[in-house]
């Protein structure tokens, strides 16, 4: 059966150890990808590899560290890159599109609806989306996650059925194998429990930025938002096919969550909370298990410098954070009728607007 999906592919599975692109692997991964398109599947693509592809080219001898010069290498590289996926692409008959997105794009609705629009109208005229971080403007030190989070976010935004992590890997370990012959591969996690989390590693390639953990948080965000995650190695003709299939040599993520509008997308994943609410057992109840909004009753601290419409964290009695939301009072307001019964609001501020302090349709779980 056909479906859409994402592909991210790291820096260390697309250049040399040394930097410079590796032609026979972006060869390799394009014929991967259009034989899931042969399939009928819909395919998009999220790259790393801009950086690691120009710094040699520009003349440093080995990855630089200054955000300048990273700069610099994406700038080169991106075009080095694109042109190579391109060629690479043109021999299955494939055009490629580039699409270039910084942090701030999804923190901006307007601009993630816009993308989106673009992103659907590639696909119905049969065209691969390649995304990729604006690595010469981005300011965050170039960090997306090793564009692993990009592409959950990616993902979520297109509603995909599958989002494919592909490393040097087959997939998450109970310990290094390389160091542990013990070490135990999990085949199938049905949830990301901090114990999951923490078997998140570091990077082992000196020409990526990111490593297991950070594919880890990827597949947090991706399955919350209703799609599996496979993570895990693509080498050998078919294993693409199989990853989709079921028969990867990885790790799936499983879900059993619907994919999320994009107003809970957007306050999920991509929004900035400005402030966090403190709340007690009972709304911590309420707002996680019983779909309820939350009600001044129930918070008991309120932290940082925030007005009506803002979003916010909400942190429960044991201090983990429980979700966000778009509060309906200044923190000067909620600080004042924090543990009120709603009786007395109305009293104490005079008219109000809402009386929740954020509604059930302004939450999203987390």
């Amino acid at each position: 059966m056909s479906s859409r999906v994402v592909v991210k592919i790291g820096s260390s599975s697309l250049t040399e150890p040394e930097g410079g692109l590796n032609r026979a692997a972006v060869e390799f991964f394009a014929a991967e990808i259009a034989q899931l398109r042969s399939a009928g599947h819909e395919v998009l693509l999220v790259t790393s590899g801009a950086v690691a592809a120009g710094f040699r080219e520009i003349g440093y001898p080995t990855r630089p560290k200054q955000l300048h010069e990273k700069q610099a290498a994406a700038a080169v590289g991106q075009a080095l890159l694109m042109q190579c996926y391109q060629q690479a692409f043109s021999r299955h008959n494939i055009t490629t599109a580039q699409i270039l997105l910084t942090r701030s794009d999804f923190l901006i609705r307007k601009r993630m609806n816009n993308a989106g629009l673009t992103v659907e109208e590639l696909l119905r005229q049969q065209v691969v989306p390649i995304f990729n971080e604006n690595d010469t403007v981005s300011v965050d030190e170039l960090k997306f996650g090793d564009n692993d989070m990009l592409s959950s976010l990616v993902a979520n935004l297109v509603k995909a059925a599958h989002l494919v992590i592909i490393t040097d890997t087959d997939g998450l370990y109970s310990a290094d194998p390389h160091k542990n012959p013990n070490a135990v591969k999990y085949e199938r996690i049905g949830e990301i429990t901090a114990e999951i989390h923490a078997l998140g590693g570091d990077s082992g390639s000196s020409v990526g930025t990111g490593g297991m953990r950070s594919k880890i948080e990827a597949a947090k965000v991706a399955t919350r938002g209703g799609v599996p995650v496979f993570v895990g190695r693509v080498k050998e003709s078919g294993d693409l096919m199989q990853a989709v299939m079921g028969s990867g040599k990885g790790t799936y993520f499983d879900t059993t969550l619907s994919s999320l509008p994009m107003k809970k997308q957007w306050l999920g994943f991509m929004s900035t909370p400005l402030g966090s609410v403190h709340v007690d057992a009972g709304a911590e109840k309420a707002l996680v298990y019983g779909g309820h909004s939350l009600l001044p009753v129930g918070v008991v601290r309120v932290d940082g410098t925030f007005h009506a419409g803002d979003v916010v964290e909400v942190v429960g009695p044991e201090g983990k954070i429980l979700g966000r939301g778009i509060v309906n009072y200044d923190d000067s307001q909620l600080n004042s009728i924090a543990g009120l019964p709603s009786g007395e609001i109305v009293s104490k501020l005079g008219s109000i607007h809402r009386l929740e302090v954020i509604h059930r349709d302004e939450w999203i779980t987390l």
